[in-house]
C-alpha cells in the first residue's frame, strides 16, 4: 500500500515541484519516498514517484519504482494471490530477488502481458514505463479500491493517487467544480460516481476495471479489461449457494490475511463485519483485534450484540466514544486531506476509529464494504426482491408478509413503507435523491439532474445491487475508506470485493438472496457456526452511522457564528434557506444529511476556493 504520482509529457518538471510532490505524499508512504525520471526517443519524460508503506517484504529491496529488464513500475495496492502466481512463473523459470508482491506483478506483467490481470486477485493502482517502447500504463483495479486520478494538459498527462499530488506537478492550484458540488449538494453522495466529474474541474479517474496506455508519442488508447455481469445459475439450490459462499469468502479471508505486518478488523454489530472477524478467528486462528464507534444514539447502538460477539469469541476489542471535541477544526483538516467535502458524518467517525486504529500500531484495517452490494442488504432491496418474485405466488405471499411483519416496524423512509412500490411502478427511485427539489431551492441559482442508472440485467434487485456497487454507494465509500487510513498511514482492506465472490453471488438466483424477511439470508446461513448467532439473527439495518449532532453542538454561539461567517459558500447556497434549516427543533434523515452536506463544502471552498 503505497502513493504514487507522475507525469508523461513533453514539459520538463522543476525539482522543487517533484520535492513538493513527495512532501505531499509522506502519509502514504512514510518508509521511503524515490522516483525515477525517464525519457524516451519521440522526446517525451516520464516521471514515477512513488511513496512506500511497507506491507509485504519490508527490506529497502522492494522499494519503488521497482525495475525488471526495460520495465519500470511504481505500485498502489497489494496482489493478494502473488504467491500463487509466484510458484506459476518459478515453474516457468523465472527466479525472484525479492518476496513482495510488486515483484511478482512486474514479473507476471513482462511475461503475460496485460491478459495477465485476469489472473490477479488483489486491489491495485499502477504506472508501468516500457523503456523499449517508450510508452506509459496506468491500471486500476476491477471494483476502484485504489485512486488513481487524472489531468491532462496540452503538454501530457499527469496522474496521482489523490488530486494534491498532481496539483504539486502542476505547480498551481486546481479550480474546483461547482456542477459536481450541485450535484453533491442536491442528489446527495450517491450521485457523484454516475459521471466521470470530480471535485476539481479537469481531473478525473481511470475508471475500475480499466487500463490506460500512452505511446510513445502520447497518444492513449483505453480497454477495459473487466466488465461486471449479472450471470444467474437458475438451477443452483439455496444449500449449493450457502456452501458456494462460504468456501469463496473464507478464500478471500484467507488471501487478505497475508501481511508482514499485523492487522485489525473494523467492527459494528452487523453480519459484515463479524463474518470477516469470525472467519479470521474461528478459522484461521488469527489473533483479532476489533475497533468500534461506540454510538449513543439508540438508532445506531449496537453495544449488546458486539459485546456479545466479542466475549464469545475472546476478541481483543477497543471501543471509540463519538468524541465532539474540537469538531469544526478537524474537519476542516480531513476535508483538506480528502482533497474533497467529506461525503458523510459516518466518515468523520471513521476517521476517529483510524486514529485508534494506528495509535495501536497497526498498519492495516479490515472492513466489511460491499457485503450489502453482493447478498442484498438495504431496506429498498427488500421491496424489489418481492417485485421480483411476484409471478411465484406462494413465495410472494411469504414474503410480503414476513416484510409487513419484520421489516416495515422499523424503516424510517416513508419511500420504503409500501412493499408494493416497485411492484407498481418498477422505475421508482424517489428514495435515492430524496427531497433534490427542496435542496436544489437552497442553491443561488437553478439546478437539478434527473436520476440515471446503468443496466447491467433487466432483474431490478441486482440491477440496483450492481448499480450501487458501481456507481453509488460502493465508490463514496472506497474513496473515504482510502483516504481516512492513509491519513494515519493504513491499508484498508475489504474482502468482499473479491472476484471470485463477486462472480459467484452474482450467479445465485434472486429468489434465494431474503429469507423470512432477512436480507443476507445466504450471507447469514453461510457463516452459521463461524458467526455468533446473535449476530446473524438481528434484523436491525444499522450500517456504520453516526448523528451530526453527536459532533456539532448548535447551542454554542461559537458553532452558529462559524456556520455563518463569510465563506464562498454563500456564492453557491443562500445563507437564508440554511438558517431556517439550522432553526428547526428536528431534522429528519435527509435533511440531517444536506447540512452535513453545507458544512463540509463550506470547508472544501475555504480550503480551495
Amino acid at each position: 500500500m503505497c502513493g504514487i504520482a507522475g507525469y508523461f509529457g513533453t514539459r520538463e518538471i522543476e525539482e522543487s515541484a517533484l520535492d513538493e510532490c513527495a512532501r505531499r505524499m509522506a502519509r502514504r508512504g512514510p518508509d521511503d519516498r524515490s522516483r525515477r525520471v525517464l525519457r524516451n526517443a519521440a522526446g517525451r519524460r516520464a516521471y514515477l514517484l512513488h511513496a512506500r508503506l511497507n506491507i509485504i517484504d519490508l527490506g529497502a529491496r522492494s522499494n519503488q519504482p521497482f525495475r525488471d529488464g526495460a520495465s519500470w513500475l511504481a505500485y498502489n495496492g497489494e496482489l493478494y494471490n502473488y504467491l500463487e502466481l509466484q510458484k506459476e512463473l518459478e515453474a516457468r523459470g523465472e527466479r525472484f530477488t525479492t518476496t513482495s508482491d510488486t515483484e511478482v506483478f512486474l514479473r507476471l506483467l513482462n511475461k503475460d502481458g496485460l491478459d495477465a490481470l485476469d489472473r490477479c486477485e488483489g486491489m491495485w493502482a499502477w504506472a508501468l514505463y516500457d523503456e523499449g517502447r517508450g510508452s506509459l500504463t496506468l491500471c486500476r483495479d476491477r471494483f476502484g479500491e485504489k485512486p488513481l486520478y487524472l489531468y491532462r494538459d496540452d503538454t501530457g498527462v499527469y496522474f496521482g493517487s489523490e488530486p494534491k499530488f498532481i496539483a504539486a506537478l502542476l505547480g498551481k492550484r486546481l479550480e474546483p467544480d461547482l456542477d459536481q458540488l450541485s450535484r453533491f449538494l442536491v442528489n446527495g453522495y450517491k450521485s457523484l460516481y454516475k459521471g466521470r466529474k470530480t471535485f476539481f474541474k479537469g481531473v478525473e479517474e481511470v475508471r475500475p476495471g480499466t487500463w490506460l496506455k500512452l505511446d510513445a508519442e502520447g497518444r492513449e488508447t483505453t480497454r477495459r479489461y473487466w466488465t461486471p455481469a449479472h450471470r444467474p445459475d437458475d438451477a443452483m439450490s439455496y444449500e449449493a449457494a450457502v456452501k458456494g459462499a462460504r468456501e469463496r469468502l473464507i478464500e478471500s479471508v484467507r488471501l487478505r490475511l497475508r501481511a508482514d505486518v499485523p492487522l485489525a478488523f473494523c467492527m459494528s454489530g452487523g453480519v459484515d463485519s463479524n463474518s470477516l472477524i469470525s472467519i479470521a478467528k474461528n478459522v484461521f486462528g488469527y489473533d483479532v483485534h476489533g475497533f468500534t464507534i461506540a454510538n449513543t444514539d439508540k438508532r445506531y447502538e449496537e453495544q449488546a450484540i458486539v459485546e456479545d460477539a466479542v466475549s464469545r469469541q475472546k476478541l481483543r476489542h477497543t471501543s471509540i466514544p463519538v468524541n465532539p471535541d474540537r469538531f469544526l477544526p478537524r474537519l476542516r483538516e480531513l476535508v483538506r486531506y480528502h482533497d474533497s467535502p467529506v461525503c458523510t458524518i459516518n466518515y468523520y467517525a471513521h476517521w476517529l476509529l483510524m486514529e485508534a486504529v494506528s495509535s495501536h500500531g497497526y498498519r492495516i484495517s479490515v472492513s466489511g464494504t460491499s457485503a450489502d452490494e453482493l447478498f442484498s442488504g438495504y431496506y429498498d432491496h427488500h421491496l424489489a426482491y418481492l417485485y421480483e418474485v411476484r409471478k411465484e405466488p406462494a413465495l410472494h405471499a411469504a414474503s410480503r408478509a414476513a416484510w409487513e411483519s419484520h421489516i416495515k416496524p422499523i424503516v424510517r423512509n416513508p419511500f420504503l413503507r409500501d412493499p408494493d412500490a416497485f411492484v407498481r411502478d418498477p422505475e421508482f427511485r424517489g428514495h435515492i435523491f430524496m427531497n433534490a427539489a427542496e435542496f436544489a431551492a437552497c442553491l443561488q441559482k437553478p439546478w437539478s439532474e434527473p436520476f440515471s442508472e446503468e443496466r447491467y440485467t433487466g432483474d431490478l434487485l441486482r440491477n440496483r445491487m450492481l448499480n450501487e456497487l458501481f456507481h453509488e454507494a460502493t465508490p463514496v465509500v472506497l474513496h473515504e475508506d482510502d483516504l481516512n487510513a492513509m491519513y494515519y498511514s493504513i491499508e484498508n482492506r475489504s474482502p468482499f470485493l473479491d472476484r471470485g465472490l463477486f462472480d459467484f453471488a452474482n450467479s445465485i438466483p434472486t429468489r434465494h438472496l431474503v429469507r423470512d424477511g432477512r436480507a443476507k439470508a445466504v450471507l447469514r446461513d453461510a457463516m452459521k457456526g463461524i458467526v455468533p448467532d446473535m449476530v446473524l439473527e438481528s434484523r436491525r439495518k444499522v450500517g456504520f452511522n453516526a448523528p451530526i449532532f453527536s459532533f456539532l453542538d448548535m447551542s454554542d454561539p461559537s458553532v452558529m457564528k462559524e456556520l455563518f461567517r463569510d465563506s464562498p459558500v454563500f456564492d453557491l447556497l443562500r445563507r437564508d434557506k440554511i438558517r431556517t434549516l439550522l432553526e428547526k427543533e428536528a431534522l429528519p434523515n435527509s435533511e440531517s444529511k444536506f447540512l452535513f452536506y453545507f458544512l463540509t463544502t463550506k470547508l472544501f471552498l475555504e480550503e480551495f476556493a
